[in-house]
């Protein structure tokens, strides 16, 4: 498959300081794309460089199957990006600040603005100043702004910033339905591990400037499964019993006292006292959810993203 991104040992060095390294990103058509990471991990770096706003240092983009050496017209006329807060005139309504920015770009379509306005639910705000507007109304705005020409793939960072949950799963909704309905890519950089989860197709992890590791949302919940957690007295000894005497297999070795337990069908009850009557002291049985938090926190040694 052809990808609409790929980057091949991006680089951003400042002096001895890598705030990009070595940044390896494959976005295929329709997908939306998680790039996850605490602030100032390198994520706008990384977008700053896909979109021609920053030099990079070493490595390459190939947007649309084609090397990026600088920017070209053809190539950044397909691609719409909201990258940090979009700026409008406050005193004008949202439909005047579009056509002042379709007039300036020589948007060709007749009717870019109204269709724009309608992606991002904001058709029927025709007489409201966009000082009257909510934060969350004017990041739709900037999306709106970044979708005129239509675009096949849209790059946002950091939409959701700052913006109450209403605000978000608006900014939610309209980003799934654009992949959904209008088969558009996104590349979307986020803190919010909880809004990356609920809309991604594919996650990069990205911390201290490195990409660590790329998954689907589908392999990060097979990893991420819910899973019995038992803390025992030694695990070396409970090992051999679980597998002998209750026939279970799927299970992940955490430390010399914790386990997972994978086969949730086990009985519990029989399970701790098939231990403890063969000499296993068990000081916690209980059934855990995993999720992306717990597989980020995983992935960066127990580090928050917040």
């Amino acid at each position: 498959m052809d990808m609409v991104l790929q980057t091949a040992g991006l680089t951003k060095q400042y002096g001895a300081q890598y705030a990009v390294h070595n940044v390896n990103m494959h976005i295929a058509p329709g997908e939306i794309y998680g790039l996850l990471g605490r602030n100032g991990a390198g994520k706008t770096t990384t977008i700053r460089m896909i979109m021609g706003l920053l030099q990079p240092t070493e490595g390459e983009i190939i947007l649309f199957g084609e090397r990026m050496k600088s920017p070209t017209k053809d190539i950044f006329g397909r691609i719409g990006a909201l990258i940090e807060s979009p700026s409008f005139y406050e005193n004008l309504t949202a439909k005047e600040n579009l056509k002042i920015i379709s007039d300036l770009r020589g948007t060709q379509s007749k009717n870019s603005v109204e269709d724009a306005l309608l992606l991002v639910n904001l058709e029927n705000e025709t007489k409201k100043k966009v000082r009257q507007f909510s934060l969350g109304m004017k990041q739709r705005l900037g999306i709106a702004m970044a979708l005129m020409h239509k675009p096949e793939f849209i790059i946002l960072d950091e939409p959701t910033n700052g913006l109450d949950p209403i605000g978000i799963q608006q900014i939610r909704l309209l980003i799934k339905r654009l992949s959904a309905e209008n088969g558009v890519t996104v590349l979307i950089s986020s803190h919010i591990l909880s809004e990356i989860e609920q809309m991604a197709d594919k996650v990069g992890f990205i911390d201290q400037g490195v990409l660590a590791e790329e998954l689907s949302m589908d392999e990060i919940r097979h990893r991420n499964r819910h899973y019995v957690k038992m803390t025992v007295s030694q695990v070396s000894q409970a090992v051999p019993i679980l597998e002998k005497e209750l026939a279970i297999s799927d299970f992940e070795i955490i430390n010399d006292t914790e386990m997972k337990l994978y086969q949730l069908d086990v009985n519990l009850e029989k399970m701790n006292r098939v231990l403890v009557t063969n000499g296993v002291g068990v000081s916690e049985i209980s059934v855990k959810k995993g999720n992306l938090e717990e597989y980020f926190l995983k992935r960066t040694g127990g580090v928050s993203i917040g």
